[in-house]
């Protein structure tokens, strides 16, 4: 299974902009640049694609593992906070922080750390990252 994302580019790194494509089309051409990377201005950039990949991914593991463990959620809902500093050579990752509030009921708040932590080793996308990845992860009624 092979999925593709794209993107362009013209001009230099600060007056340049691009543009993000999915192959699904669920972005297409969508601006990315220097300032909505750096500098907060409205855009995407590559870190805040690669979290919302990450929580949805994690998600999706958690949910396998819930079922397994012959649990449902109601809902839940991950955020993943992409962790990008300088560092000497350039910029890197350096953490990904995954926040997790789940309705699941029949579940207790042990049990849910312990499937959580297990969908956080497993899921594709965390295996990918070479870098820390921490949970927080809150059942609500």
């Amino acid at each position: 299974m092979k999925r593709n994302g794209s993107a362009k580019w013209q001009g230099g790194i600060k007056d340049g902009s691009g543009a993000i494509s999915t192959g699904s089309g669920a972005l297409h051409a969508y601006p990315y640049g220097f300032s909505s990377r750096f500098e907060g201005v409205p855009g995407t950039n590559p870190e805040e694609l690669l979290g919302a990949a990450h929580a949805g991914c994690f998600t999706m593991a958690l949910s396998l593992i819930l079922g397994e463990a012959k649990l449902t959620a109601e809902r839940m809902e991950t955020t993943a906070t992409v962790t990008l500093e300088q560092v000497e050579g350039g910029y890197a990752i350096t953490a990904v922080h995954l926040k997790l509030e789940a309705k699941i009921p029949g579940a207790d708040q042990a049990t849910l750390e312990r499937l959580a932590a297990q969908a956080k080793a497993g899921c594709p996308v965390s295996k990918l990252f070479n870098t820390e990845i921490t949970l927080e992860a809150t059942l609500v009624s």
